[in-house]
């Protein structure tokens, strides 16, 4: 179409067969919708520890914690990794419990004397306890916790503990709850297999990131290499500098406002065969011969199967190939079984429910990528536009308008995952009564149709080749996308608070928080961190 279809006239403010001005003389409904009060609530910080400087900040972070208790680095991390690289918890469990129930509860054990008694004594000889071989002392190693065994048994339990994936190794005696020095363990694997040896000096690293609530890996693909650290609520969305956006709670792509079960369940049903299933049932019927399922490709109801049945569409019941356009010879099903045909139409509407939310929804992430695919072009007409002869110089306002275009539709996108679980029954059955739920979900499209409607206009003039406008035609449409900006944006925050507020606030449900609305979108992080001591603080 040509753009004069989509021209959007500030004297009128038709767009799409509804008015949403971008003038304070526009309408009581926008105004109200755009009050301005504060609509980012952001308690929480993010940073990113890269490959290279992940070894120095767990190094801190064990300083810290062996500068206070008097313990060596292998007591410090077995400590640490217990209670999972959190400080502050350390802390805490150390001036109420006091140092030696602290470190019995987590199996750190401290002792001066592992190389006292027997082991003084290079001729002596010992028996394991586990092997019942008799080997020279020199051939065995003592444990802080005070249980010898010989080198090989040793060995051989390390090796199986490490190749499953463990990073603290307790003692092998049945009865003992002590974690094994680290050293030992690596001096004696090193000796069979070093390349295993090596695997777990590198468990010992990430388990920084592995074993701390407070610190994950960029889920991006190919992986990146760099962690985040988040200090405050695990809800967040954050931007690695790879350019992977994604949530810190669960780890998956960035989709507030749904929340993290919402979105885990749509993708789940997006992906199996639920809807296939559906539409089965609505659109095919099985043979009452083959068994095998029938689809009609015409207007007559005496269906014929590959396997030569003729059977009635409407009933599923065989008969014969005799018939008029209205009745089947020998055959009647005009009786009407309730049961049945109840669970047919709710099937067929249950179908019907979720097309219209994917739908929807694979049509804005469509748009999405599309949107993308133009970002990485306005530099191009930026550049173009600079060289030419023209006094306007600044075109900052369209690198923002792209990148609220993205922002907005990306929640776009969530809002129909999101509508199909709030308004439907499987999450939320007989949480709000049907009176409020139909108040509440003409609300919410209500808000949902203005921002679209805003999306798509910002769409239309950012995609504009501006390159070729004159300075007033260029102005003009600064005009337009500077306002449209600021009105998506107070759109979305005020999406986002309608949904906190309104929706899930009063469904008392935590494990359904979403993450904060924030007009810069997910935190961008662009520093790496080379100095993440206090990420157990929290």
């Amino acid at each position: 179409m040509d753009d004069d279809d989509y021209y959007f006239d500030e004297s009128d403010g038709e767009y799409g067969g509804s008015s949403y001005s971008l003038e304070e003389d526009h309408g009581d409904d926008l105004n109200d919708l755009l009050v301005e009060e504060p609509i980012e609530k952001i308690w929480t910080t993010a940073s990113v520890i890269s490959a290279e400087s992940l070894l120095a900040a767990q190094k801190e972070v064990l300083q810290n914690v062996m500068s206070l208790l008097l313990i060596n680095e292998q007591q410090a991390r077995s400590l640490l990794i217990y209670y999972r690289w959190n400080v502050q918890k350390v802390y805490d469990s150390f001036e109420r419990k006091g140092k030696e129930p602290l470190f019995q509860e987590a199996g750190v054990v401290i002792s001066d004397d592992r190389d006292l008694d027997i082991l003084g004594s290079s001729t002596a000889v010992i028996t394991c306890n586990v092997c019942f071989e008799d080997v020279a002392v020199l051939d065995a190693t003592k444990m802080d916790c005070g249980h010898l065994f010989c080198n090989d048994c040793w060995t051989q339990n390390f090796i199986i503990r490490i190749k499953d994936g463990e990073r603290t190794i307790r003692c092998m005696d049945t009865k003992c709850n002590a974690i094994c020095d680290d050293v030992i363990i690596r001096n004696l694997v090193s000796r069979k297999d070093p390349c295993l040896a090596e695997r777990f000096e590198r468990f010992l690293l990430e388990s920084y990131v592995e074993d701390n609530d407070n610190i994950k890996w960029c889920p991006s693909n190919p992986h990146c290499g760099n962690a985040i650290r988040v200090d405050g609520s695990n809800v967040f969305e954050v931007e690695c500098i790879c350019g992977f956006q994604f949530c810190f709670n669960c780890s998956l792509e960035a989709h507030s406002p749904c929340s993290c079960q919402m979105w885990k369940l749509w993708v789940q049903k997006c992906g199996d065969e639920s809807g296939n299933t559906d539409w089965i049932i609505v659109n095919t019927k099985p043979c009452p011969k083959c068994k095998k399922l029938v689809e009609k490709n015409g207007g007559c109801n005496l269906v014929r199967c590959r396997c030569d049945q003729h059977f009635c569409w409407l009933c599923g019941g065989a008969c014969g190939a005799e018939h008029t356009w209205s009745t089947i010879a020998g055959h009647t099903c005009n009786s009407f079984t309730q049961e049945k045909e109840m669970n047919f139409l709710a099937v067929k509407q249950r179908l019907q429910r979720y097309m219209h939310y994917f739908n929807r929804y694979m049509t804005h992430a469509d748009s999405l990528k599309k949107e993308n695919t133009l970002n990485e072009n306005i530099q191009r007409k930026i550049s173009e536009s600079e060289n030419k002869n023209s006094v306007i110089k600044d075109y900052s306002w369209v690198l923002d308008g792209s990148r609220q275009l993205l922002r907005s539709r990306r929640v776009l996108k969530y809002t129909y995952p999101l509508a199909f679980y709030v308004f439907g029954d499987e999450l939320f059955k007989d949480k709000m009564t049907p009176e409020e739920k139909e108040i509440k979900q003409h609300l919410f499209e209500d808000l949902q149709q203005q921002l679209e409607t805003n999306v798509e206009r910002l769409s239309m003039y950012i995609e504009k080749d501006f390159y070729d406008f004159n300075d007033e035609q260029v102005m003009e449409l600064k005009y337009q996308v500077v306002n449209l900006n600021r009105v998506v944006n107070k759109f979305c925050g005020q999406m986002y608070k309608y949904i906190e507020d309104d929706l899930l606030e009063p469904m008392k449900h935590a494990v359904h928080r979403i993450a904060p609305y924030s007009s810069g979108g997910p935190n961008m992080l662009l520093q790496p961190s080379s100095s993440s001591g206090n990420s157990g603080d929290s």
